[in-house]
């Protein structure tokens, strides 16, 4: 979990454990409204959306999508990825991490230099192994 992820959390559970004390009431729920389930979800997804600034149509599962993204990009692995995302197969973490143009093209790019790579060992070592040329004079 990320620092930043934490202190969201945390302070998502101070507000319940306010809220709880306030109400006297146990909230067994992370998220809810006024201790209750959410209900609606789309509504308020749509207008969280709309007040943090985000155009068009969003959805949940493209910022879990951006996440495992990112996670990948960053390096990490893909079985640590599908962990820390919560998927529990492989092809539904393969639904998420979806393959742009732009990572083919890297991927492309960074084959060519590991091949290049060893075409150039190859030759430094072909040359340090064989004998030198004589010149001939006449």
């Amino acid at each position: 979990m990320t620092a930043q992820m934490r202190t969201l959390l945390e302070g998502q559970r101070r507000q319940t454990l306010a809220f709880q004390q306030e109400t006297q009431q146990i909230i067994p729920l992370v998220f809810h409204d006024h201790g209750q389930p959410i209900s609606n979800y789309d509504k308020r997804w749509r207008a969280a959306c709309q007040a943090a600034g985000l155009s068009g149509r969003r959805y949940v599962h493209d910022f879990r999508r951006t996440a495992v993204r990112n996670m990948v990009k960053a390096g990490i692995p893909e079985r640590v990825a599908m962990q820390m995302s919560g998927h529990k197969t492989r092809s539904i973490f393969d639904r998420y991490h979806i393959v742009a143009d732009a990572d083919l093209q890297e991927a492309a790019k960074r084959l060519e230099q590991a091949i290049d790579a060893q075409t150039m060992t190859k030759t430094m070592t072909m040359a340090s192994v064989l004998p030198a040329k004589k010149s001939v004079s006449y």
